[in-house]
C-alpha cells in the first residue's frame, strides 16, 4: 500500500506543478492520480475520499473539455482564461458546499464505518467545488484548496497516511504561491 501512497504522491506533485503553470496537461495527471488513490482510500476506510476519487475522474474530462474549448460564444481557438469567480456564484458554492457536506457526512456516518465521518465529508464538499472552480479557471479556487489541502494533511496524518499527509500540507504551501501566479497570468492575460 504504501508503494501505492508514494507513486500517488509522485503523480501529485506533478499535477500541481502544472496547475501551477496553469498547463492544461494537468488535466492528465488528474486522470492518474485519483486512480492511483481510489485503492489508497479505501484500504485506509477513507469512504468520502474514495467516491471523490471517481468525480475528480469525470471532473478531469470536464475540466480538459473546458480549458481546451474556452468560453461559449468565442473564437474556437480561445482557451480558456483565468478569471474571478462571479459574485452571484458565491452564495451557491457556498450552498453546494453545506449541501454536498450535510450529505456525505450523514451518509457516511450512518452508513458505513468511517472513524472521520464529518471530517471527511468536510474535505471531500471543499474540493468537490474546488475542482469545478478550476474547471472554469476561477483563481479563487486556490483559496478553497488551501482551506481543503490544510484539512486534509491533518486528517491524513490522523489516519496514518504520511506521505498523503505530507502531500496535501505541501499542496497548501504551494496553493498560496498558486493563487498569486495565476492573479499575476490573469493581468498578464488581460494586458496581452
Amino acid at each position: 500500500m504504501e508503494y501505492l501512497e508514494i507513486a500517488g504522491t509522485a503523480v501529485g506533485l506533478l499535477y500541481l506543478y502544472l496547475e501551477y503553470k496553469a498547463s492544461v496537461w494537468l488535466w492528465v495527471a488528474s486522470i492518474v492520480m485519483p486512480a492511483i488513490y481510489l485503492v489508497v482510500y479505501y484500504e485506509a476506510g477513507l469512504y468520502a475520499d474514495f467516491g471523490i476519487s471517481v468525480y475528480y475522474l469525470i471532473a478531469s474530462v470536464y475540466g480538459l473539455v473546458c480549458w481546451l474549448k474556452g468560453k461559449e460564444g468565442e473564437d474556437n481557438n480561445a482557451s480558456l482564461q483565468i478569471t474571478h469567480t462571479p459574485r452571484q456564484a458565491y452564495w451557491e458554492l457556498g450552498i453546494v458546499t453545506a449541501l454536498l457536506f450535510g450529505i456525505i457526512g450523514y451518509v457516511l456516518s450512518r452508513f458505513t464505518d468511517s472513524t472521520v465521518p464529518w471530517a471527511d465529508a468536510f474535505t471531500t464538499s471543499l474540493s468537490i467545488v474546488a475542482m469545478w472552480m478550476l474547471a472554469r479557471k476561477y483563481v479563487e479556487q486556490w483559496v478553497v484548496w488551501i482551506v481543503a489541502d490544510v484539512a486534509c494533511s491533518g486528517l491524513y496524518v490522523y489516519k496514518d497516511l504520511w506521505w498523503t499527509g505530507g502531500l496535501y500540507l505541501l499542496y497548501a504551501v504551494i496553493a498560496v504561491f498558486g493563487y498569486r501566479k495565476w492573479k499575476l497570468l490573469m493581468k498578464n492575460q488581460t494586458v496581452g
